[in-house]
């Protein structure tokens, strides 16, 4: 009987990382939480969202690089389709549902039907992104040049492009401002209560519903493999990651992105810039249907 270490491979332990990144980002959820009802005020701590979302972002790039690794040094495949689903499950299904939850949830505070309908959307999220799993390792075999539908990483990029810009749009002085702003409280020097919330918090809704819908979709998406699709994704990651690191360093001296004002607006457009990238990759013309004998349709 062989051990389950000689089963292995290289890139099984790249997997292995990235599922170590995506418990880390869960970890980081946790550690953000103060007072769900508050969020955008001083409920949670800002630094671990963004923490989050490096966490998210690095098992990404884990995952793009391990594809090749396993095709060039792993001769055989024993743990490692296994291995890379259940470790994109938890990096880019759980962890980016259960950031959306927390982040726009204000549970206690908001209308309940708005509280139970994001923790359906999670639930969505979680289910498509296991089907869309599913559906790759049933479809790796076939080397088609094309995904059907939404790939589960191309999924969890797009939901923090878009919560980060939902995030930092009241302080991009461009939209609608925040909301509840009347109840924020301050005492002497000090804020004691702040229930705003931004003002486009409500598509977070309909862009989880979304992109859980596309995960299982016919479209035809390009793999990314080269072209000018290929530096369009690159750009998008470079912005993504730009956008994360900026917001973990400036809201390390504060916790409330209140506070810091039009300092977090860069990380915003960033964002911003993120998640058009990722609507041009969507809405982009379908490549040609791919023919078993070799041919395009």
């Amino acid at each position: 009987m062989k051990s389950t270490f000689r089963l292995t491979g290289l890139a099984d332990y790249i997997t292995l990382g990235n599922a170590m990144f995506g418990t880390a980002s869960i970890m980081f959820l946790i550690l953000a939480v103060e007072d769900m009802s508050k969020p955008y005020g001083d409920g949670l701590k800002s630094k671990y969202i963004w923490a989050s979302m490096l966490c998210i972002f690095l098992s990404a790039i884990g995952d793009i690089i391990d594809g090749p690794i396993a095709r060039r040094y792993s001769k055989r495949k024993l743990l490692g389709g296994s291995l890379d689903i259940m470790s994109d499950c938890l990096s880019f299904c759980v962890a980016p549902a259960l950031m959306m939850f927390i982040m726009f949830g204000r549970w206690g505070e908001a209308a309940p039907i708005w509280t139970i309908s994001l923790g359906i959307a999670g639930c969505w999220v979680i289910a498509t992104g296991m089907l869309r799993l599913a559906r790759f390792q049933y479809e790796e075999a076939s080397d088609l040049p094309y995904f059907h539908g939404l790939s589960s990483p191309g999924n969890a990029l797009l939901l923090m492009s878009a919560a980060g810009f939902i995030w930092l749009q009241p302080l991009l002085n461009f939209g609608p401002d925040l909301t509840n702003v009347s109840v924020c409280v301050y005492g002497i020097g000090e804020r004691v209560d702040c229930s705003a919330t931004p003002g486009l918090d409500m598509f977070i809704l309909p862009v989880m519903f979304l992109s859980g819908g596309l995960m299982i979709s016919e479209r035809r998406l390009s793999k990314l493999k080269h072209g000018l699709d290929l530096k369009l994704s690159i750009l998008q990651m470079i912005c993504l990651l730009t956008a994360i690191l900026y917001a973990m360093i400036r809201t390390g001296v504060s916790q409330n992105p209140l506070d810091l004002g039009s300092e977090l607006a860069p990380a915003g457009w960033l964002f911003l810039a993120s998640g058009l990238f990722a609507v041009y990759y969507l809405v982009k013309p379908q490549p040609p249907v791919h023919n078993p004998d070799g041919g395009e349709e």
